[in-house]
């Protein structure tokens, strides 16, 4: 059983509790549209920024509505800003960080993930080889065996959860939103049309998890052309 480093456990603590208010956060948010929109007052497409002018506007009219819903705002408002808080000190860690720099380099890896990952790996000679890594973060396939039949089943989901939840949101970036063409999206995306972008996104959350463990070890940056790279 590997224990973390001091500064790792810090790391950790940091994302952690920005996970924490983010996800309470969102929970008030969704409750106000939820309870709104009972009311038939829609909150719609609207950005972090303007969703507090959008809540006042709706119930502007409604001075009953207005006292029920001023307490989850000042929450909500608090939150947002210690949110705010605790990013700009982790972009700061980032920043002065030159593995979290080189991870980034890989695309659809973004600050939270270089950290999570840095955090999370720790030391990244603890692993035999890269492929480990995968496997680690509950990627790799479950297998079922009785007694003839043995078959490969859904990913293992065994180890750290919010490292797997990263990676896979990397992986969907990466898939969904970069415009720039890489080996890698080429190869995840020849994996969707033949098994679907949801295996795509699960084979290339794992794969990413290898080459961003290979660059921290090899001091590199993510090659965008296809070299010898690290296999999943």
């Amino acid at each position: 059983m590997h224990v973390k480093t001091l500064r790792s456990q810090k790391l950790r603590m940091l994302l952690t509790h920005r996970q924490l208010l983010l996800s309470k956060a969102i929970a008030i948010e969704n409750d106000l549209r939820g309870t709104l929109r009972n009311f038939g007052l829609k909150v719609g497409m609207v950005g972090t920024v303007k969703f507090e002018t959008r809540i006042r506007e709706l119930v502007e009219n409604l001075p009953d509505l207005a006292v029920l819903v001023e307490p989850l705002l000042v929450v909500r408002r608090v939150l947002r800003q210690q949110i705010g808080l605790l990013h700009r000190h982790l972009l700061t860690i980032v920043r002065d960080d030159d593995v979290c720099r080189r991870l980034m380099t890989v695309p659809g890896v973004g600050p939270v993930v270089a950290l999570t990952y840095r955090a999370t790996v720790d030391v990244p000679a603890r692993f035999k080889n890269s492929k480990a890594v995968g496997a680690s973060f509950g990627l790799t396939p479950s297998r079922y065996q009785s007694g003839e039949s043995d078959r490969p089943g859904a990913i293992s989901r065994c180890g750290d959860e919010m490292m797997r939840v990263m990676l896979y949101e990397a992986a969907q970036v990466m898939l969904t939103r970069t415009s720039k063409w890489s080996w890698l999206k080429a190869w995840a995306v020849r994996i969707a049309r033949r098994r679907g972008m949801k295996k795509a996104i699960v084979a290339l959350a794992r794969r990413l998890a290898v080459i961003l463990h290979r660059i921290w070890v090899d001091g590199t940056e993510f090659k965008w052309t296809r070299e010898a790279v690290p296999a999943a």
